[in-house]
């Protein structure tokens, strides 16, 4: 089964790259430039995990992750952080939310993907 991926990103050509790199993984993904969209995808398409930017237009990161994790239905899904919000503070808020793991841009793509992996766990 082909895992789902939602990335949410105000960042358009970050957001394409991202698309790229997790088809080329073999995931099915699916893209919201802000978070009031990605609050409504999520919602739609229960994606197996979502890669959040904090700073989206619309809702902030963090308050679609803990929409995510106040939702019984939605509680599931997993959480990644991916934003340039690097102080302690901004990271113990992602964890504190629920985010499942928070990585700081710029980043490594090839962490990217392990942690992506990892999140998801093996495949069926």
């Amino acid at each position: 089964m082909t895992r789902r991926i939602l990335i949410a990103d105000g960042e358009s050509n970050l957001l394409l790259s991202l698309e790229y790199l997790m088809q080329r993984q073999g995931f099915e993904v699916s893209v919201a430039d802000d978070g009031n969209q990605a609050m409504m995808m999520i919602r739609q398409q229960h994606p197996d995990l979502v890669i959040l930017d904090v700073m989206l237009p619309g809702q902030s990161g963090f308050e679609v992750c803990q929409q995510v994790r106040d939702d019984p239905a939605l509680r599931s899904i997993r959480v990644l952080m991916l934003t340039v919000k690097a102080r302690e503070t901004d990271i113990a808020k992602g964890k504190a939310l629920g985010a499942d793991a928070y990585i700081v841009k710029p980043f490594c793509t090839t962490a990217l993907v392990e942690q992506v992996r990892e999140l998801l766990g093996p495949t069926s």
